[in-house]
């Protein structure tokens, strides 16, 4: 398949492959200005943004697996340095992600020893449809291992993940058997096309496309690249999604806090949009929620 690309598409995209006859699908990720779009405003230190980094591209790459309007996300909540990681993608490959950790250096970067005591969970959200949850074990060094681990345990497919960070981009590579590899009389397919994976740099990634790429690593496999679709940062915060954030809290809780201030500002941690609501809009809110 022929491909025209241009430096945007390069710079943040998302593009499946298929081994015609080996019975493994890959995934590419690339994500550079919508990454430096994320971070803005933040300063993070580079262990906790690379951790961050390669938890973004992986939630990216994890959804080419949803075949449905929706969003997923890898979340965990630690008792260690890091005590907040979080990525979330949409079907539409659009994303958002953040981190929240205590400010001091590391020694290691070792992802059990950044989140501590934590659960790092996958969750699948439909926009219609069942919720779903998958809880990934932190019985691995790296973000990339652990997800391995998880697919290993819960669908019994091997998986191999490769993330390199270049002058503050990031490039990822899934690989994934299906579910058909067991009946392959090449058994040896997976270790060689993981094997030769492992030889790529950063330097190499950043510096061709992936159809280039795909076919330099793979020239004496049959490969079938996919259409490749752009990926951007977006915020889903919203004034509706923040008025409703203060309909929660009650209309007591949320008078007694206008008692005290002007205004109920609510800050998105993602985007940085600010909101501010009035002692007006708050009684509009709570006398339209009476009326129903």
């Amino acid at each position: 398949m022929t491909q025209v690309f241009n430096d945007m598409s390069v710079k943040d995209s998302f593009q499946k492959f298929m081994f015609t006859e080996l019975q493994i699908r890959g995934e590419w990720v690339r994500l550079d200005q919508s990454l430096q779009e994320a971070f803005h405003g933040r300063a993070y230190n580079p262990v906790v943004r690379e951790l961050l980094t390669q938890t973004t591209a992986a939630c990216v790459l994890l959804t080419g697996t949803l075949k449905f309007e929706g969003k997923l996300s890898i979340h965990a909540r630690g008792s260690g340095p890091v005590n907040l990681l979080m990525a979330e993608c949409t079907q539409a490959k659009t994303f958002r992600c953040l981190a929240n950790y205590e400010d001091q250096s590391y020694d290691a970067n070792n992802v059990s020893d950044l989140l501590g005591k934590a659960q790092l969970a996958i969750t699948i959200d439909p926009a219609k449809g069942q919720r779903y949850q998958g809880i990934v074990p932190l019985e691995r060094s790296t973000v990339g291992d652990c997800l391995a681990h998880y697919f290993e345990l819960s669908e019994q497919l091997d998986t191999h993940f490769e993330f390199h960070s270049h002058n503050g981009a990031i490039y990822a590579l899934m690989l994934q058997k299906l579910p058909d590899y067991k009946h392959l009389e090449d058994q040896d397919a997976w270790n060689r096309v993981v094997q030769l994976a492992k030889t790529l740099s950063a330097e190499e990634i950043a510096s061709v496309d992936n159809e280039t790429l795909t076919l330099r690593l793979y020239h004496e496999e049959q490969v079938r690249m996919f259409d490749l679709e752009p990926v951007r940062f977006e915020c889903s915060c919203s004034f509706d999604r923040s008025l409703a954030s203060i309909e929660a809290l009650g209309e007591e809780e949320a008078l007694s806090i206008l008692d005290e201030e002007p205004v109920i500002s609510v800050d998105c941690q993602f985007c940085h949009a600010h909101y501010e609501f009035d002692r007006e809009a708050v009684n509009t809110l709570f006398k339209r929620g009476r009326s129903h």
